[in-house]
C-alpha cells in the first residue's frame, strides 16, 4: 500500500481479524492493533517520497503473529530506537526489532512478534 497515514486502518484491521482467529484475549488483540499502528506511522515518517508501505503477517506454529513492515526510506538513519514511541512499541508486544538495508536506496524493516495473553472467553 502507499505510505500514507490514511492507509492505516487498514492495516490495524488486518492485524485485528488475524488476532481474533487466533483467539487472542481483547487486550492482546489492541496491543497488536496499537504495535502496527506505531510500527507503519514509524515507517512512514521514514520513506521516501511514493514508497510502498509492505506489511507481512504471519502466524508461527505456537499461534503468535509475526509482523515484517519495510519501506523504501529518505535515508539510512532508520527507526528511532530512543523516541517514546519505540518505548511504546516495545511494550506493547513480545518483541521488535529494526534494520536498515542498502540496496537500490535505504530499505526499514521492523519485524515484530505478539503472543496471545490468553483466550477470549465464550
Amino acid at each position: 500500500m502507499a505510505a500514507d497515514p490514511t492507509q492505516l486502518s487498514i492495516v490495524r484491521a488486518v492485524a485485528a481479524d488475524i488476532a481474533m482467529r487466533q483467539d487472542f484475549d481483547l487486550d492482546s488483540i489492541e496491543d497488536l492493533k496499537l504495535a502496527v499502528d506505531e510500527t507503519c506511522s514509524t515507517l512512514i515518517t521514514l520513506a521516501a517520497e511514493d514508497a510502498v508501505l509492505s506489511c507481512h503477517f504471519a502466524v508461527d506454529g505456537a499461534g503468535a503473529v509475526r509482523v515484517s513492515a519495510r519501506v523504501v526510506a529518505k535515508s539510512a538513519s532508520g527507526a528511532d530506537e530512543g523516541s517514546f514511541g519505540w518505548r511504546v512499541l516495545t511494550a506493547l508486544v513480545d518483541s521488535v526489532e529494526t534494520r536498515v538495508e542498502e540496496t537500490e536506496g535505504f530499505m526499514v524493516h521492523i519485524d515484530l512478534v505478539k503472543s496471545s495473553a490468553g483466550a477470549v472467553d465464550a
